[in-house]
């Protein structure tokens, strides 16, 4: 059984593939997103929640997905201009995935395992579904479609405050 984010590889959407292993010591909001749900606007929560916390170690990883009234139909590059255009997206968002079913992404299993939803659904619900991971690439919390990234902040502070003493006493 995996025992970290840091075993699985992604494609971003500009077809570089990249091991988890580099987001090492960071921590990380991992997102299966949309660019037709109605929880789209949380693209803006999250380049914020970005551009406050990446210089302390905070990395978002968007993976779109279609799995969801076909709310996802653009292709990875019209995904990418829709990002930058409309919110200003300058996190790693990655190549369309499945984040339930047969051909979930592996990525997405072992968060679905670790830190299950409501009444310990392991599957994701909606567009929007939200894992917090810490710096030694633990899932330690699962958010709802409907939790607004402002509403997440107190909880990355928390963490990258106690990864960044973690990590003071590891050196």
């Amino acid at each position: 059984m995996n025992t970290s984010i840091y075993n699985h590889k992604a494609t971003l959407n500009n077809g570089k593939e990249i091991e988890m292993s580099e987001f090492k010591n960071k921590t990380l909001l991992i997102v299966n997103t949309a660019s037709k749900c109605g929880f789209t606007p949380q693209y803006a929560g999250l380049e914020k929640l970005y551009q406050e916390f990446r210089e302390q170690g905070l990395e978002i990883l968007a993976f779109p997905s279609n799995q969801f009234m076909n709310q996802e139909p653009l292709s990875d590059k019209e995904i990418a201009e829709f990002c930058e255009l409309n919110y200003g997206v300058s996190f790693p968002v990655f190549k369309k995935v499945d984040v339930n079913g047969k051909n979930t992404h592996p990525l997405f299993k072992f968060p679905k395992q670790k830190a299950p939803g409501m009444m310990g659904s392991k599957s994701i619900k909606w567009n929007f579904t939200k894992f917090l991971v810490n710096s030694e690439g633990k899932p330690v919390k699962r958010y709802a479609p409907a939790t607004k990234p402002e509403e997440i902040k107190t909880d990355i502070e928390k963490l990258i405050s106690k990864d960044l003493s973690n990590d003071e006493k590891n050196n």
